[in-house]
């Protein structure tokens, strides 16, 4: 951007420019790079360019241990790489519920994937062969050689070149878009939408700020952020998530019960021979309406769905219960895992 240009904003793309009196700011994220000593000089994947190399990693180092971290390592184990999975903290995927991170690095590790926790990674090295990741372990230096480098340790806005500061658009440290509910920026007739804006950075999320924008700028305005957004883990099994961690309504005291079902019970998982995982719902007590739901499982993307029509209609978890369900499916587990609080 230019800054302002009379009643709107000017807007320079390669040899023209635009004048437009509303602006919306949707340029996605980058992977995060971080200040890691060598990193500059090792060529290394990541999930922008990894589909780019299709040759298989003899052995792949995975810099990270969140979301994109243990799909792709899982992925390359299954075709066949050897993977090592490095991550600084006490577990995988640190914003779940310790039950579920354990779960997840239980996969991986039976997959044959080797997870490293409380690595902090000193710097890398490249190597006539590969490359070397120098980690700290329990304070000594330890060094882990592979032929290829994964970065997954987070991501980056791409708002550090769009000249936002010509028209004084807020931003923070991260370079994330500050907005309100309705996706406005600061700066009025500035909008932000997609993982730029802070908040859930998820394709559906940014889709859904789509339907917001069109209200705010076309329609009645009704529509804003004040929605309810799950995700998933696309490992084997899936982890399909939405609403409140059990440690997160802990910590804003909420009073709940917590459902737990086992999928090794359930009639399908047995018939698929597929009995891994299990199901988590946090149901508040005096509402009897669901606060979380954590889906472990097989189809566990699909499957967390019920749980997220029930929270969009604030509907108690009875209406699930008392419903009749096909014999046998997977759907059965979602609903016996509610129905277990009435044991």
């Amino acid at each position: 951007m230019t800054g302002r240009d009379g009643d709107g904003f000017g807007v320079t793309v390669g040899d023209r420019h635009i004048v437009a009196s509303q602006i919306v700011l949707d340029t996605g994220t980058r992977t995060l790079v971080p200040p890691i000593d060598g990193l500059d000089g090792v060529p290394f994947l990541h999930a922008g360019n990894w589909l780019d190399h299709p040759d298989l990693p003899e052995h792949l180092v995975v810099l990270g241990g969140g979301y994109i971290a243990l799909e792709m390592g899982q992925f390359y184990r299954r075709m066949g790489s050897r993977v090592t999975v490095v991550e600084r903290g006490e577990r995988v995927v640190q914003r779940e519920d310790a039950d579920i991170s354990a779960a997840l690095q239980g996969v991986l590790v039976r997959d044959g994937v080797d997870v490293r926790l409380r690595a902090a990674v000193r710097r890398v090295e490249r190597r006539p062969d590969g490359v070397r990741v120098v980690v700290e372990e329990s304070g000594r230096a330890r060094a882990i050689d592979g032929s290829h480098l994964f970065v997954a340790t987070g991501r980056r806005p791409n708002t550090d070149d769009l000249g936002l500061e010509t028209i004084d658009v807020r931003m923070s440290d991260r370079g994330i878009v500050e907005i309100d509910e309705r996706l406005a920026a600061s700066v009025a007739g500035v909008w932000a939408a997609g993982d730029i804006r802070g908040g859930p950075q998820f394709t559906h999320s940014a889709w859904d700020d789509y339907r917001i924008l069109m209200s705010q700028l076309a329609g009645d305005g009704a529509r804003t952020t004040a929605r309810i957004v799950p995700y998933a883990i696309f490992t084997d099994p899936e982890l399909g998530r939405v609403g409140l961690t059990e440690a997160e309504a802990r910590k804003n005291a909420k009073a709940f019960d917590v459902a737990r079902f086992e999928l090794a019970k359930n009639g399908k998982a047995r018939e698929l021979r597929d009995r891994t995982g299990f199901i988590k719902v946090l149901i508040e007590r005096g509402s009897d309406q669901v606060l979380g739901a954590a889906v472990f499982c097989t189809g566990g993307a699909e499957l967390v769905h019920i749980y997220v029509d029930l929270m969009n209609a604030r509907a108690p978890y009875t209406l699930v219960r008392d419903a009749i369900y096909i014999h046998p499916t997977l759907a059965e587990a979602v609903q016996s895992a509610v129905s277990t609080l009435d044991r």
